[in-house]
């Protein structure tokens, strides 16, 4: 069935609450684990029902978000989310706290049982209403993103439109696009320093009276976090900026000298190939492309993409009042997945029917899994590294999306994405930073990030561009409103998927095929179980990346050769 015709109903408050109540009472009154999994069937049907709709209901919100409809059935959820996830702390807490529990935890998974240890540190009654204000300020965010419009050269254009620009082969046009976009977020100054404001101040709260120190306690039990910490994060960023941060430097200096630059600025950093970056073939190009590709790699895959294009599941064109991001998310109860993107015409393009096809390949591989309403994919490092490394995995096709340009293409991704480890991870640093001191101004958080520039970046300058220079380049980052301490999790993936790309170039077959193995088994295996199982090292170790860095930047230096 095509996505638009995927029926949609809402699923009711009352609903969700009778039913809750009945799973609960069926459970504390069981008299054996038998009786519990039962109950348990009951609950997921439920769940199914309510992760299907509430996906719907926001897919539809986000390709229109002005469609009146899907904007208030999106704002119904985010009403009663908080309740929804609170019904689902009640039900973990009556599987832990039954006298079955060992039993359970035997027929079911550890995985599990550690999983919902987590979800009952991370919700509590008592932030109910301050997990409903979240929402509506996240959602309030979001409108003003996707309703964003930049005068450029006599083009009215969304920010995702405006932002091909930043890769144009001509410096004067880069720095001229960089300019619209910092006047005009400058245009919106306060409304993005009172939105985030209000969301640090309430998520403090929430985290406040659950009785931690502060939200980043809380923020990590959101992440549902199981196999790192807090302590162990932080010994990844001091890895990233003793190992990665030279590495990455050194090859963006190396590189800016290739273009004719010696004065290094954001608007720079878009670019990687003298004479402009590769650029791909277009709209539906692309997808005859991925079909081949995706059919060139296995019978699998093949029948993965056949699947996402005959129900035309995704929404790619970039347009006025359409979100301004990508995501992939999926529909449980029809087994299907859905990609949303913004093609603007540059090499990004591409990248959606690599990373967010490897999100939806992971949601058609592990439908039928046990525990796939309960524990999904994992955790998002773990959906991550499945996106990643797909990727990567493209690239022995590269030639079908860029033809003689796709040596050009592997050297620019490989250093792109070798380069977004400092960004992403500077990026949580912030984060870190804002919410251990939540009073900070908005001047201060500007300082900040500007601070973080400095040592994560240190190649680049953000002087004479309006506004960013100030230090707002954060406010454009929707994760860090929308889903706080997300970003490391694509660092940590960055890693893996690094892994994965120098495996495949030795043995594209064997590495395709631990990554399938990897990406099957979804959330029942902890991330760094998984990747000692793939034969990759944890990052978390002092020192870790050193190696890595080293492999990683002989590879670039020999694709630079190449291209």
């Amino acid at each position: 069935m095509k996505v638009c015709d995927l029926p949609y109903r809402r699923v009711s408050e009352e609903e969700i609450r009778e039913g809750i109540g009945k799973v609960l009472s069926r459970i504390r009154e069981a008299k054996s684990a038998d009786e519990i999994l039962q109950a348990r069937e009951e609950y997921l049907a439920l769940l199914l029902e309510y992760q299907t709709n509430s996906a719907l209901a926001y897919m539809r919100y986000s390709v229109n978000t002005v469609d009146e409809f899907y904007v208030a059935e999106n704002a119904y959820y985010d009403e009663i989310g908080p309740m929804v996830q609170n019904a689902g702390v009640q039900y973990a807490a009556a599987l832990l706290d039954s006298p079955f529990r060992e039993e359970l935890e035997e027929k079911l998974s550890p995985v599990l049982f550690q999983s919902m240890e987590v979800e009952r540190k991370a919700v509590s009654e008592a932030i109910l209403e301050d997990m409903v204000e979240e929402n509506r300020l996240v959602r309030q965010y979001s409108d003003l993103m996707s309703g964003m419009e930049f005068s450029f050269r006599g083009e009215t254009l969304p920010r995702a439109m405006l932002m091909k620009y930043a890769r144009s082969e001509d410096r004067a046009v880069r720095r001229e696009c960089y300019a619209v976009l910092g006047r005009g977020l400058e245009s919106h100054r306060q409304e993005l320093d009172g939105i985030f404001d209000r969301l640090v101040h309430v998520r403090d709260r929430m985290a406040k009276k659950m009785g931690y120190r502060n939200f980043v306690e809380l923020g990590y039990y959101r992440m549902g976090r199981l196999c790192y910490d807090e302590e162990k994060v932080r010994i990844f960023r001091e890895n990233i900026l003793r190992d990665v941060v030279p590495a990455v430097s050194a090859l963006r200096k190396e590189n800016a000298a290739r273009l004719g630059i010696s004065d290094y600025h954001l608007y720079d950093d878009g670019i990687i190939i003298p004479g402009g970056d590769p650029k791909p073939c277009g709209k539906e190009a692309i997808f005859r492309a991925a079909k081949e590709m995706y059919h060139a790699m296995g019978a699998e895959t093949g029948a993965f993409i056949d699947r996402m294009l005959e129900n035309e599941a995704f929404d790619v064109d970039a347009r006025k009042n359409k979100w301004g991001g990508g995501y992939c998310t999926d529909f449980p109860k029809f087994r299907q997945p859905f990609i949303l993107a913004n093609f603007n015409g540059t090499a990004g393009d591409v990248d959606v029917v690599t990373h967010e096809a490897g999100h939806a390949l992971n949601s058609w591989l592990i439908a039928d899994n046990r525990f796939a309403l309960e524990l999904g994919c994992g955790g998002m490092e773990t959906a991550e590294t499945h996106s990643m490394s797909m990727e990567f995995f493209a690239w022995p096709y590269m030639e079908k999306f860029f033809g003689a340009e796709a040596d050009k293409y592997r050297y620019m991704h490989a250093l792109d994405a070798f380069s977004f480890l400092p960004y992403g991870t500077a990026v949580d640093a912030f984060q870190h930073q804002v919410y251990e001191n939540p009073d900070m101004t908005p001047a201060e958080r500007n300082a900040a990030w500007l601070k973080l520039e400095g040592q994560f970046r240190p190649h680049i300058s953000m002087e004479g561009i309006p506004y960013i220079e100030e230090g707002t380049r954060w406010q454009y980052q929707m994760h860090i409103y929308e889903t706080p301490f997300y970003y490391i999790d694509y660092c940590l993936a960055q890693t893996a998927a690094f892994c994965f790309l120098l495996a495949s170039r030795e043995d594209y077959d064997g590495a395709f095929s631990r990554y399938l193995r990897l990406s099957r088994q979804g959330g029942e295996k902890l991330w760094t179980d998984l990747l000692e199982e793939a034969g990759f090292p944890s990052p978390f170790a002092p020192g870790a990346l050193k190696e890595l860095a080293g492999r990683v930047q002989m590879l670039l230096e020999e694709l630079r050769a190449d291209s």
